[in-house]
């Protein structure tokens, strides 16, 4: 039963992980959770290779396995369908590498999410109003800006003037990406596990492209969601029949001894 007990939770677990997948399925920039498991430990009452009573060796002992668990969740950082907006201010990062924001607490924090806006004081921020890293002030008579694959930032301040350029899009990568903490918000933070930040120009070592008039979407497959859903809840109702199948073996004794 408490065996059954650890695979019910652990199905619990995914499901959860999938409800959010596929809430968030239209959020831009937004990287599905895949969830992992381990085994418990092993009741061992005869080692492998152990010497049997006639002298040979065991060729594979008896193990009696405990269970399961929930080791951790790990985000998936494949990219997400790129979505055509043809809106100046919508970027998409095609590739590797993330925009550096200003966090909570006034910490660096880093998003996929390229919906930019300009605040009241002419610089470039996400949609949740973090001011982009490094800072890009937008002059306020600016009829157009352009922002190329390599994040270099124009604006055309004359109907006649050639474009100046204002600012530069840096983007960030990291050597463990999926040990970055989820904030929320599409942001995540640095951790000692996806290990210290590594700046540079977009297309350049490594680094993606950008890509103006365009957001990445989600990159959750809802058809893999469902499928994995299906396989999740016919996996707890197995372990509720084995709770069910001991609960009658359990009752079938105690009849026995009255």
């Amino acid at each position: 039963m408490w065996i059954s007990k650890t695979g019910v939770q652990a199905q619990d677990a995914k499901l959860q992980a999938i409800a959010n997948n596929l809430a968030n399925v239209n959020t831009v920039g937004f990287k599905r959770d895949r969830v992992m498991f381990e085994d418990l430990f092993y009741q061992v009452e005869r080692q492998p290779g152990a010497q049997a009573e006639d002298g040979t060796a065991s060729p594979t002992g008896v193990q009696l396995g405990n269970g399961t668990r929930m080791v951790g969740t790990q985000k998936v950082f494949t990219n997400g369908n790129l979505q055509t907006t043809g809106q100046s201010l919508d970027v998409a990062i095609v590739g590797n590498g993330f925009l550096q924001v200003e966090g909570p607490n006034s910490r660096p924090a880093y998003t996929r999410a390229g919906q930019l806006q300009i605040n009241s004081d002419g610089r470039l921020v996400t949609a949740q109003g973090q001011r982009i890293q490094p800072e890009i002030t937008v002059p306020a008579n600016a009829t157009a800006i352009t922002i190329g694959e390599n994040g270099v930032v124009t604006a055309t301040v004359a109907a006649n003037a050639a474009p100046s350029e204002i600012g530069q899009l840096r983007l960030t990568q990291f050597v463990n990406p999926a040990g970055l903490l989820a904030l929320g918000d599409n942001l995540f933070q640095e951790t000692a596990a996806s290990g210290a930040p590594t700046e540079g120009v977009p297309g350049e070592n490594g680094l993606g492209k950008l890509k103006q008039g365009a957001l990445e979407g989600s990159n959750v497959q809802v058809v893999e969601e469902m499928v994995d859903m299906i396989a999740a809840q016919r996996t707890y109702e197995m372990n509720t029949k084995v709770l069910s199948a001991a609960d009658n073996m359990l009752q079938t004794l105690a009849q026995a001894a009255r």
